[in-house]
């Protein structure tokens, strides 16, 4: 009985406290009133009045109310402001009850905006609090405006920090400043453990104080908490001092900025020992007093400034010369003649003609004499020639002024590349110096490197995204000499970064650090305007530099000038770029490719099919080939190498001159799913491909999902997929997506109406976006009743009107 004695006695004093309320209310009531022209408002209800109380004296009675009954309890958490009615969730489950509703109907009401991934909301208390501490961070919402969001005995960025799993600055780098502030020191430490996505969206220019809050705040999140990936978007002028900084942190390399105060978890961390490589910490390179990176370039530069105004610059050290062939040779080779490298992981310093810093041991640096004696026998007698300046980076003309050491940095990379004369034939480039190499040749910040010999190497992030963000010379050199190492690394997505020549860069640097122990890197994405390789060549590299590589998606927008027929065939590019050499086994497992426009030697896709072995979705985006021909030998190959293949998807090629090759792959009993989107399936011979096709598909028994958006299906070719779900049909189909493909409310119904007359049952998923539904209000609803009572349908309210007008716009 003393469960049932408990609930009686929690009741009693939640009836006492109605009971009070009452007695309040009345006499408020009581008092005399100018009466309304509407008439005197409907009194609140007793329970409301004594849950508002409830709810306004919550630090008092918290404790009581969290051992109401139930169904007491669910009438009084609507009425609870956010930070309470976030302390009380887990007693709401013990108890059964929901605040999923509650947590939904705030954010319609408070944040008035349509969250992203709206379908992907699993829990709407996390996805408000993480929303509402980035307003709050960002001064966007006055928490005094509402009396859900005030609480005088509550921080709202403390109490919801530890819902937030994805913050994102924007601009000035506003946020980064209060966050590092020591009034928030415990936000922060509370961050560091529940933060594990950054994001930095339309960055600008930000000024010396900004970035070095920005350091401290990355050093806590990065090296000392959860954050795994970082992402970077839409910064079309990237400031290079800011973008180094962010890449070094990222990497897990820490120096701490000028002024700044000591960090109190690394001394907790080191005290009483050493550092070690094993966790982490060990100073690389030299043991040299430490100074900022951009300082001593910066000094460097002014020095040379003061000693010589004119225009040509006498050599301080001896260029090093190579073939502009034998550097994409090393680049593309696949590291299969370490002799050939541009530069080795021990030695990368080499890359920008540079001497090796003076840290470094002797034999490394005899070593790498040696081997570029080797690799270019041309270098030996180099006459000094006049420098080159590189020109000022796109919108550094439009930085504002800074004081003191932060603008000389401003110049530094104006300056920092110098570099020689290059031949016009092509055939023949100087990997040049730079202006501070000619006076400190062992201080690697001279290469527009951050200066690592003095940091130390933290914990670093397993993922980074650059999508568009243009990358200069230095980010570039930056971040390939950070790659090199980054063997934490498992994920890295370029995205539209203007990488040019730069991407023979970025290959050494992959497949560097595809040889060091412990390399994790299994997915690269990458895409881009433009490539000075073909797509297929560039694809045949990046296998070759990474064979351990899980997921590649490549993509490039507009052909090469290799892709252009009046361009010779090995122009620009070693001849065994473009061989038939075999590529070694690697263990690819999803291929994403997409073709810019001009047909695609077959033989060179073949050659990394057969290569895959592992390979177990492809899919295929604006690729054209000869002849249909070509593509049979792609799908032959699929067919003998690929035997894990379980998902294939074409978009936008014109296969019309291809439906045997078609029927050929719908006969094929290792695919699982197939896509043919916006391929021009149905172009040529519609009445005689479409029962051929729907035979091929009664017949395979493993195909589960086709996909065929795009292809002018009409009410004719959707009746006569409809005899694939017959009863004499051993096919076991139950994904079907028939989106844009002039359907018509009339032919659904009919479809709908067989479907129903053979009786199969639910299939899965039907897709119907962009059909011409809305012709026929009445019927296309009746046809989707109808249907789902056999499967799951998805569809739209789309105006089919509007795009026909489009259509006709573009005739």
């Amino acid at each position: 009985m003393a469960a049932p004695e408990a609930w009686r006695a929690r009741s009693c004093w939640f009836c006492e406290v109605a009971a009070a309320t009452t007695m309040e209310a009345t006499s408020r009531e009581a008092a005399p009133a100018k009466s309304s022209a509407s008439g005197p408002s409907a009194p609140p209800a007793l329970f409301e009045l004594c849950g508002r109380a409830v709810s306004a004296h919550m630090g008092v009675l918290e404790s009581g109310v969290w051992a109401l009954p139930g169904p007491i309890l669910q009438s009084i958490l609507p009425l609870l402001n956010i930070y309470y009615l976030e302390r009380i969730e887990e007693t709401a489950l013990k108890k059964g009850l929901s605040t999923q509703a509650i947590w939904r109907r705030l954010w319609d009401e408070l944040m008035k905006t349509r969250p992203s991934g709206l379908e992907s909301v699993t829990c709407w208390r996390a996805k408000f609090m993480e929303a509402f501490f980035s307003h709050v961070l960002r001064g966007t919402i006055d928490v005094s405006s509402d009396k859900r969001l005030c609480d005088q005995r509550f921080s709202p960025l403390l109490h919801s920090s530890r819902h937030v799993r994805q913050l994102t600055i924007c601009n000035m780098l506003q946020g980064a400043t209060e966050l590092v502030a020591e009034p928030n020191r415990r936000v922060l430490e509370t961050l560091a453990s529940s933060l594990h996505t950054l994001k930095f969206r339309h960055l600008l220019f930000s000024d010396v104080a900004a970035q070095q809050s920005l350091r401290q705040l990355l050093h806590q999140l990065i090296h000392h908490g959860a954050v795994s990936q970082v992402s970077l978007y839409s910064w079309p002028v990237p400031e290079s001092a800011l973008f180094i900084l962010i890449l070094t942190m990222s990497a897990g390399f820490w120096q701490p900025g000028p002024g700044s105060l000591p960090c109190r978890l690394c001394g907790e961390a080191s005290r009483g020992r050493a550092p070690s490589r094993d966790e982490g910490s060990l100073l690389l390179g030299s043991r040299r007093p430490r100074r900022d990176a951009a300082e001593r370039c910066a000094a460097a530069l002014m020095a040379t400034r003061r000693k010589s105004e004119v225009k040509q610059m006498p050599r301080a050290v001896p260029t090093t010369r190579v073939t502009r062939r034998s550097t994409q040779e090393s680049l593309a080779i696949g590291g299969t003649d370490s002799k050939r490298e541009l530069y080795p992981p021990a030695t990368s310093y080499e890359a920008s003609g540079t001497k090796q810093p003076s840290s470094a041991p002797a034999a490394t640096s005899s070593a790498s004499s040696s081997t570029s004696s080797k690799r270019a026998p041309a270098s030996s007698a180099s006459q000094p020639k006049p420098l080159k300046r590189f020109k000022r980076a796109a919108g550094k003309k439009g930085a504002r002024t800074r004081q003191g050491s932060g603008a000389e940095s401003e110049d530094l990379y104006d300056f920092v590349f110098i570099v020689a004369g290059e031949k016009e034939d092509g055939e023949e480039m100087e990997i040049g110096e730079v202006a501070c190499g000619a006076l400190d040749g062992s201080d690697p910040s001279c290469l527009g490197l951050p200066a690592l010999e003095a940091s130390q190497r933290f914990r670093s992030i397993s993922t980074l995204e650059l999508f568009t963000v243009p990358l200069s010379t230095e980010a570039a050199l930056t971040l390939c000499h950070l790659l090199s190492s980054w063997v934490s690394l498992e994920s890295l997505t370029l995205s539209y970064n203007g990488l040019g020549s730069n991407i023979f860069r970025l290959l050494d640097s992959l497949r560097a650090l595809s040889g060091q122990a412990g390399c994790r890197l299994r997915a690269l994405h990458l895409s881009d305007l433009f490539s000075p390789l073909p797509i297929l060549e560039l694809t045949r590299a990046i296998v070759r530099a990474l064979p351990l590589l899980r997921v590649l998606s490549i993509r490039v927008d507009h052909p090469s000038q290799r892709d252009n027929p009046a361009v010779p065939e090995n122009a620009g590019t070693p001849s065994h770029i473009i061989g038939d050499d075999e590529i070694p086994e690697n263990c690819l497992e999803q291929l994403e490719m997409g073709f810019p426009r001009g047909a695609q030697p077959a033989p060179l896709l073949c050659s990394v099919l057969k290569a895959s072995g592992s390979l177990q979705q492809l899919s295929l985006d604006s690729a054209t080939f000869a002849s249909p021909q070509d593509f049979g030998l792609v799908l032959q190959t699929l067919k003998e190498y690929n035997l894990s293949l379980k998902r294939l998807s074409f978009h936008d090629m014109n296969l019309a001159d291809c439906q045997s090759e078609v029927l050929f792959l719908l006969q094929n009993l290792t695919l699982q799913e197939i896509t043919f989107s916006f391929c021009r399936l149905f172009e040529k011979r519609p009445a005689q491909f479409l029962p051929e096709m729907v035979a091929a598909m009664k017949g395979n028994s493993t195909l589960k999902g086709l996909r065929l958006p795009g292809n002018r299906l009409g009410n004719a070719g959707l009746l006569a997929l409809a005899d694939v779900f017959s009863e004499d049909s051993s096919s076991s189909l139950c994904q079907l997506d028939i989106s844009s493909n002039c359907i018509k409310p009339d032919g659904l119904l009919e479809f709908a109406k067989r479907l129903e007359r053979w009786g199969r049952g639910a299939f899965g998923h039907l897709r119907l976006f962009q059909n011409w539904l809305d012709q026929d209000a009445v019927t296309a609803r009746e046809a989707i009743r109808r249907l789902r009572a056999t499967c799951h349908v998805v569809s739209d309210s789309w105006d089919s009107s509007q795009a026909f007008a489009d259509y006709v716009s573009t005739m």
